[in-house]
């Protein structure tokens, strides 16, 4: 991992401007790691509210204008724009420019953005690993980056010196950085991240449909479980939309595999056989301990989370 003080770019644009966008803006500041930030998001308010926080210098409506001059261009939108927006912004980007990426999906966002990306310009996907279920420029904070993975995917577009400019950036605003294949990264994200939110969205949808539970007995009686899933089941519907459509794949061979072994614990709880359900949830328990001890998670009581603030 490049540990070295990262070169100074005279202009960040962040293109996108919600929770992770605006938290880059604030670290970049924090840091000292620009000259000048600027953003480009769709709607007045967006805008008005990156540029009253004073998280950004200049807040544009066109990402075109936003990326005239910058030596450092980050896609922060849902997936699903990505190649629109690179074939926006691919004839106003500077020679000498990086031009990298949030996604949580990586396989396909080199498919959309790499046909864009004009010589002269080297392109690094990126995916930090970090967010909450908050959104809006209101959401971020410098240090949500702060001891979280970073995990760069370079692909044809990318020079290895883009690859450690890249990685001594996020280095800087406190990221662990790792580098994998956009295919590798896919699949693990699969499992880790993106069947995760789709069982909690399905088991809060179900919890809500169901007839003979009120949705106050619903709310009223939500245990630690419940109300996890309640927490994932918030996050931005239109950024999971794009993850689950754009990892396609990859999702349903991890979704084929979590049935399976769901059928088989399900088996085990029909016939009885409660070995089999202690050996899983010793195996499951261990793994929690571990993602502890790795700094992922606290082992405060209920994970140190707190009640579920109002949106901004």
């Amino acid at each position: 991992m490049g540990q070295e003080r990262p070169e100074k770019f005279k202009r960040v644009a962040i293109i996108g401007i919600g929770l992770i966008g605006s938290s880059i803006a604030r670290a970049v500041r924090l840091h000292g790691l620009a000259d000048e930030v600027v953003c480009a998001a769709k709607t007045h308010d967006t805008r008005r509210t990156a540029l009253e926080l004073k998280i950004v210098d200049h807040a544009y409506e066109d990402p075109t204008e936003a990326v005239k001059g910058a030596d450092l261009v980050i896609l922060c939108t849902p997936v699903g724009t990505y190649g629109a927006i690179a074939r926006q912004i691919g004839p106003a980007l500077e020679q000498g420019a990086l031009l990298t990426d949030v996604g949580s999906v990586k396989s396909k966002v080199v498919e959309l953005v790499e046909p864009h990306v004009p010589d002269g310009v080297d392109f690094v996907a990126a995916h930090p690993v970090a967010g909450t279920e908050k959104s809006g420029p209101a959401a971020g904070f410098a240090d949500l980056f702060a001891g979280r993975w970073c995990i760069l995917t370079p692909s044809e577009k990318s020079t290895e010196a883009a690859i450690a400019k890249l990685d001594a950036f996020w280095t800087a605003i406190g990221s662990n950085v790792e580098k994998m294949s956009p295919e590798h990264h896919d699949l693990v994200l699969a499992i880790t991240s993106h069947v995760p939110h789709l069982i909690a969205y399905n088991i809060v949808g179900t919890a809500d449909d169901l007839q003979e539970v009120t949705q106050s007995e619903v709310i009223k009686y939500s245990a630690g479980g419940f109300r996890d899933f309640t927490r994932i089941a918030a996050s931005d519907p239109t950024m999971w939309r794009d993850i689950f459509l754009n990892n396609k794949e990859a999702v349903l061979e991890m979704l084929g595999r979590f049935t399976e072994d769901l059928t088989a614990l399900q088996r085990a709880i029909r016939w009885g056989e409660g070995d089999t359900l202690f050996q899983m949830f010793s195996r499951t328990r261990a793994i929690r301990r571990q993602i502890i001890d790795a700094g992922q998670e606290t082992a405060e009581a209920d994970f140190g989370r707190t009640a579920y603030p109002e949106d901004d």
